[in-house]
């Protein structure tokens, strides 16, 4: 798949890890804490399975998977819930003449074509299409997020809309998915904070992934959604006791 001026066959998760990794030797790090929210969650997962040696802990916020479930969940089932956002949504997928009908195929490909479509105006109209779903489904419990320009640059509105519907549309590039290979972070501590009312991104990932991770610890914020204040200051705790938690181990064992 190729959006004008930028090939995106190399963009996948297998490349990111990778650079996650160089970075790390720059660095000079030996082993470190690996801590993302929502995407970043998946990228964190990937790179701790594809490296779990060089994983000290984890800590997670609004968790996501990315796996065939989650991606439809939130491209298609939360339609359920914001029933007339979706309609316009997959309405004008069905209008813009590739072949996309509701109920036969997924909504989430028939963006990434349109998103790489060589007529700009085409990806223009796609990219204001989906960000204006973006905001709708993550509404709940995040207090609103739409609004206050966020998506008036037009490069970073076509950027996002591009790599997060490439993505998707791939299952977040991953084969076995994440919660298929869990055996690989055995081990390596764990806190995941997610909020009952992200109604985009169901707490049913991170409650699978909590019981196939023994040791993880799971917090769930009831009265938030896909972020929130209360989240972020968990978040910002659970980082700060992992971390507290590691230097106090490395300490013990350089006395031993």
């Amino acid at each position: 798949m190729t959006a004008p001026g930028y090939d995106l066959a190399t963009n996948t998760t297998g490349p990111l890890i990778g650079d996650l990794e160089l970075l790390r030797e720059h660095l000079g790090i030996e082993r470190w804490l690996v801590s993302g929210v929502s995407w970043g969650c998946t990228l964190a997962l990937a790179y701790a399975q594809a490296h779990p040696e060089r994983v000290l802990g984890v800590v997670l916020m609004a968790v996501t998977t990315t796996d065939r479930f989650y991606v439809d969940w939130i491209t298609e089932t939360v339609g359920a819930i914001f029933p007339e956002a979706w309609d316009r949504l997959a309405g004008h997928a069905e209008r813009a003449g590739i072949g996309y009908r509701r109920g036969q195929g997924r909504l989430v490909e028939a963006y990434a074509r349109l998103l790489c479509d060589p007529d700009a105006a085409v990806r223009d109209a796609a990219s204001r299409a989906w960000v204006r779903w973006e905001d709708e489904h993550i509404s709940i419990g995040t207090g609103g997020v739409g609004g206050g320009g966020r998506w008036e640059d037009n490069e970073h509105r076509l950027v996002f809309a591009t790599l997060v519907t490439h993505y998707w549309a791939a299952d977040g590039f991953l084969s076995p998915p994440i919660l298929e290979r869990m055996e690989r972070l055995a081990g390596i501590p764990a806190t995941l904070i997610h909020g009952r009312r992200d109604v985009s991104g169901p707490a049913r990932a991170a409650w699978q992934l909590h019981r196939s991770w023994p040791g993880s610890e799971l917090v769930i914020e009831e009265a938030e959604g896909h972020g929130g204040p209360a989240m972020v200051a968990r978040w910002r705790e659970a980082n700060s006791r992992m971390a507290d938690l590691i230097q106090s181990s490395r300490r013990s064992d350089a006395r031993d």
